[in-house]
């Protein structure tokens, strides 16, 4: 499985983790699923209620005004993305963990040396699977 992802919502990501570090950005990822590929349309980026370094959470209120528009622009949610300010771009026990969804992909942009984006799939909350990501 491959994800393709556009520079211009690479930016996006890149920017919100380095304008909001120290705290962990985070956001959704919507898209398009085809067998062996992962078309990323669309990256929302959202508050942290937690304003943590270690941590995330979403407002719930704003997960719901962004799941509506991904809907209305006919895509799909595909994931959800956080910011590693100082530790490497791969699951924490904490991300494992909270990995409700089996069908979600979680991006995880680390900015501990250079800027590293990795995306995941995570099963029973510890089965951890790297995805490819290509830059278009």
């Amino acid at each position: 499985m491959i994800i393709e992802l556009t520079t211009e919502d690479y930016q996006k990501l890149l920017e919100d983790a380095q304008e909001r570090f120290p705290t962990e950005a985070c956001g959704l990822v919507a898209g398009l699923k085809e067998d062996d590929k992962i078309e990323v349309k669309a990256v929302y980026p959202m508050a942290n209620l937690d304003e943590s370094a270690e941590h995330f959470t979403l407002d719930p209120k704003e997960q719901f005004k962004v799941v509506k528009e991904i809907r209305t622009e006919g895509y799909q949610l595909i994931g959800n993305y956080h910011s590693h300010p100082a530790t490497p771009a791969r699951p924490s026990a904490e991300d494992k963990k909270l990995a409700y969804d089996q069908d979600a992909l979680y991006f995880i942009f680390s900015l501990q040396d250079e800027p590293v984006l990795k995306a995941f799939e995570i099963e029973d909350h510890k089965e951890v699977t790297e995805l490819k990501i290509e830059l278009v």
